[in-house]
C-alpha cells in the first residue's frame, strides 16, 4: 500500500509552505506529493493569500525534490487547453527527471470559473474524453513524425507532438464516481482509477465497474492501479485527534466515519480493509499544511505498520 500526501491550496497555501509540505513528505518516505487544481476557495475559510497554479507549483517542486513522485488530483480539463497542457506536463515531467503524474478530469466548480473568466461549458465530459485522447496522443507519437486530431471541440494538425516527456509513459488518473462513463474512459485512457472521498463499500462497487470496463475493453482488469483518496486526522491519544479534528473544522465522528482517523491503530485497519476491497493506493487528504507533526506521526505509526 502506498502513502500519498494529497494537499488543497486553493484553502490557503503559498508556494514556500507547499515547499515544506513537500520536502517533509520526501523526507517522511512517502510515496508522493499531490495537489488539487483549483483556483477558489471551498467553504468558510479565507484563502488567504489565494489560489496558487497547480502545474507552475509542480515545476518548481520538480526542482527542489529528488525521490517522490508529483502530480494531480485533478487538472481541470476546462482550465487548459489539451495540447497546452500536454507541453506543461511534458516539460515538468523533465524539469523532474521523469516523477510526474496527471490527473485529468472534466472540470465541476463552476463558481471558480465565473471568478476569474474561465469558460465552463455544459459538454464537459465528451471535451474530456477528446483532451485525454489528444495529451496521450501527442505523447505517443513517435518522434520525428505528426499528429493529427480531428474532433467535435478541439482540431490538431501536423503537431511536431513535441516535446517529450522524460518518462516513456506519463502515469494517467483518472477518477470519479460515474456509473458508466468513467469506468469506460478509464479502461481505455488512465493507468491509476481514483475514487475521491468514498466508503469501502462505494469503493468496492465502483471498482468493480471499471474491472469490468476493463476486461471489456480488452486490457485486463489488473492492468490499472486501483486508489482511493480520503482526509485524514491521526493523533496519539483522543485528545490530539479532537485538536486536530477542530483545526480543519471537522467533527471526530464524522472524520472517522468518512475518512481516515482516530489512533494510528485504528487507521491501520481501515486502511487494511480499503487494501482487501483491491486499494492499492491512498492519497491522504492534509488540510493543516502546518501541522508537520501529523505527517511525522502517520509516517512512524501508520505507514511503517502498513505492508
Amino acid at each position: 500500500m502506498d502513502l500519498r500526501i494529497f494537499t488543497e491550496p486553493q484553502q490557503g497555501a503559498t508556494y514556500d509552505t507547499l515547499l515544506t509540505v513537500a520536502k517533509a513528505t520526501e523526507d517522511l518516505g512517502f510515496d508522493a506529493f499531490f495537489r488539487s487544481d483549483h483556483y477558489l476557495r471551498m467553504g468558510s475559510v479565507d484563502g488567504l493569500p489565494g489560489p496558487t497554479d497547480a502545474w507552475i507549483t509542480l515545476a518548481g517542486l520538480a526542482r527542489e525534490t529528488r525521490r517522490i513522485r508529483l502530480g494531480t488530483l485533478m487538472t481541470a480539463g476546462t482550465f487548459r487547453l489539451p495540447g497546452v497542457l500536454a507541453i506543461q506536463v511534458a516539460q515538468v515531467d523533465q524539469m523532474s527527471g521523469g516523477r510526474v503524474e496527471l490527473g485529468l478530469g472534466a472540470g465541476w466548480f463552476e463558481e471558480e470559473h465565473k471568478a476569474y473568466g474561465i469558460p465552463f461549458p455544459k459538454e464537459k465530459f465528451a471535451r474530456l474524453e477528446e483532451q485525454l485522447a489528444i495529451v496521450t496522443g501527442l505523447w505517443a507519437t513517435e518522434a520525428g513524425k505528426t499528429f493529427d486530431f480531428h474532433g467535435t471541440y478541439y482540431d490538431l494538425t501536423e503537431s511536431p507532438a513535441l516535446p517529450k516527456p522524460a518518462q516513456a509513459k506519463v502515469p494517467v488518473l483518472i477518477g470519479g464516481h460515474g456509473a458508466s462513463r468513467t469506468p469506460r474512459l478509464a479502461a481505455k485512457y488512465a493507468d491509476e482509477f481514483n475514487i475521491p472521498f468514498a466508503s469501502i463499500e462505494d469503493s468496492e462497487r465502483q471498482f468493480g465497474r471499471v474491472r469490468a470496463a476493463a476486461e471489456e475493453a480488452g486490457r485486463g482488469a489488473d492492468a490499472l492501479t486501483y486508489s482511493n483518496a480520503l482526509v485524514v486526522c491521526v493523533g496519539r491519544d483522543d485528545q490530539e485527534v479532537a485538536r486536530r479534528a477542530a483545526a480543519i473544522g471537522r467533527g471526530v465522528e464524522e472524520l472517522k466515519a468518512n475518512g481516515l482517523a482516530g489512533s494510528p491503530a485504528e487507521v491501520v485497519d481501515k486502511i487494511g480493509r480499503y487494501a482487501e476491497i483491491g486499494s492499492r493506493r491512498i492519497y491522504l487528504q492534509v488540510l493543516d499544511l502546518d501541522d508537520l507533526d501529523h505527517l511525522e506521526l502517520i509516517s512512524a505509526q501508520v505507514q511503517s505498520q502498513l505492508p
